[in-house]
């Protein structure tokens, strides 16, 4: 099950249906930008939407990390664990945090006066999400490899690291407290 699975049919399938939507979206933002008159209301509702995929992702796979610990490496459950991990981080948690960066770069740009420090607290929580992100990447490649990196008490641990810098990033983006 484990290289047949992952190079079936249904798994080309799930990367062009992505390739595609993200070219739909980006089709869509480009079109926005050229052709209406409230860009930045348009990219700050893509923004929001990317954040949100970002966001669920970066919840999800912690959680199926800590389940890919029950079961014993090379083993069909094992493998499906490996699969869903590498989809769910190539193709939904990559492109969302990507097109949160652009679009919240644009908003930044082009949106924000700098009263105080707030947009600094929120853009470094996000740098810190963004290596949250990467950290977690790093232990899908090593789960792949049918490594246990840490425990699963570590990735119970970890899953809360992305709660923790959205409620800071809402916070300031919201409240602008200083």
């Amino acid at each position: 099950m484990s290289e047949s699975i992952e190079k079936s049919s249904s798994g080309g399938k799930a990367w062009r249906r992505a390739a595609t939507a993200i070219a739909v979206f980006l089709l869509v933002a480009g079109s926005v930008f050229f052709l209406s008159d409230d860009v930045y209301s348009w990219f700050k509702a893509f923004h929001i939407m990317a954040v949100i995929a970002w966001m669920a992702g970066l919840f999800y796979l912690p959680r199926l990390f800590i389940y890919h610990f029950d079961v014993a490496p090379g083993s069909d459950a094992s493998n499906l664990f490996k699969i869903m991990e590498q989809r769910l981080y190539r193709v939904i948690m990559n492109p969302s945090m990507m097109m949160a960066w652009a679009f919240g770069l644009y908003l930044a740009w082009t949106g924000f006066e700098m009263k105080g420090g707030w947009l600094h607290a929120k853009l470094l929580s996000v740098v810190l999400l963004t290596i949250v992100h990467v950290y977690y990447g790093r232990a899908a490649k090593a789960f792949n490899r049918d490594e246990r990196p840490k425990s699963q008490r570590h990735w119970r641990i970890m899953n809360e690291a992305p709660a923790v810098l959205m409620i800071v990033i809402v916070l300031m983006v919201v409240l602008k407290p200083f």
